[in-house]
């Protein structure tokens, strides 16, 4: 049972990870009622919240619907970072979760994100303050460690649990790996089995199907599993693996009528929660992910990517059915 603080998220649980344009509320809601245990937002700016861009501030928004929502923050100031998590919580969210783990060069590079496991102390540091000052769970998500000579997972846990964290989620590589290579949960599953671990242990990397997903929940022992990138292309894969989790049965390929209709009601989705034109426009790259290989897609890409008419896009949508 993955639990964390009072949230009770079930057996082989599956989380969304938080992506940059991509996690809005209305891929969120999406993947909640594709049977993602918990969702997050978007990253989010620390600096940016204590400025109250709009950008920053839009960012902190959800739906019930989207519970059990954790919102993530990511900075490289103590200050801000504390600042950030209170003014994190007043959205009231159930879970602050802090981003120790983003690899890009202008986050990472300046201290913030993955550039934090070459500040361990500072990392804690900052992780204590912010539990003393909220009163909701603090997560983290991580690396394995900076690059190949610098895997010291275990020591951040290790000191980010007596921090008081409620649990941990490793991406199984490096920074310096960005998302290049294979995926390693060796120190993963060592973490799991660490006597001296006592907060839920999340996995996350190159989980793209069911029976990975079995596969590392059987070999690893991890506690939830979170999904990034393969969710983007398709949110459906929560349910696949649900099936195959319960009965060991492999869906077959996700019907094009129902591809249809979950990109209808992702667009309604995104018009109610931004409005048009932008989010009709913020729907677009979802369309290119979901029907990129369906036959004869490219003949009327061009025209779903140029239209920022509401009914125009229902009817283009709709359409696709033809091109099975």
């Amino acid at each position: 049972m993955l639990k964390i603080g009072t949230i009770e998220l079930g057996e082989q649980s599956l989380l969304l990870a938080p992506m940059e344009n991509v996690t809005d509320p209305s891929f969120r809601i999406i993947c909640r009622r594709m049977g993602a245990a918990m969702v997050f937002t978007e990253f989010i700016s620390s600096d940016g919240l204590l400025r109250k861009t709009d950008k920053s501030m839009a960012k902190l928004l959800f739906s019930e619907e989207e519970r059990p929502i954790g919102i993530q923050i990511y900075g490289h100031m103590p200050a801000s970072m504390i600042h950030a998590a209170i003014m994190a919580e007043e959205a009231r969210p159930d879970i602050i979760d802090l981003n120790f783990g983003c690899p890009k060069k202008k986050i990472s590079n300046r201290g913030a994100g993955a550039g934090m496991m070459r500040e361990v102390d500072k990392m804690v540091s900052i992780t204590r303050e912010i539990v003393r000052h909220v009163s909701l769970p603090v997560t983290v998500k991580t690396r394995l460690g900076w690059d190949e000579n610098s895997k010291n997972i275990t020591e951040v846990t290790e000191k980010l649990q007596d921090a008081g964290i409620s649990a941990i989620t490793i991406h199984a590589r490096t920074r310096n790996q960005f998302y290049q290579g294979t995926a390693d949960w060796t120190l993963i599953g060592e973490l799991k089995n660490n006597p001296r671990i006592r907060i839920p242990v999340i996995g996350n990397g190159d989980i793209d199907s069911p029976v990975k997903a079995k596969e590392m929940f059987t070999k690893y022992g991890v506690d939830g599993i979170m999904i990034g990138r393969a969710a983007m292309h398709a949110p459906w894969i929560f349910n696949d693996i649900h099936l195959y989790l319960i009965n060991g049965m492999i869906s077959k390929p996700y019907p094009l009528r129902n591809k249809i209709q979950l990109a209808l009601d992702q667009l309604d989705l995104s018009i109610r929660y931004k409005g048009i034109p932008r989010g009709i426009y913020e729907m677009r790259h979802f369309l290119v992910s979901y029907f990129r290989n369906l036959p004869g897609f490219k003949e009327i890409k061009s025209r779903l990517v140029n239209t920022v008419d509401e009914n125009e896009m229902h009817n283009l949508i709709r359409s696709l059915i033809y091109y099975s």
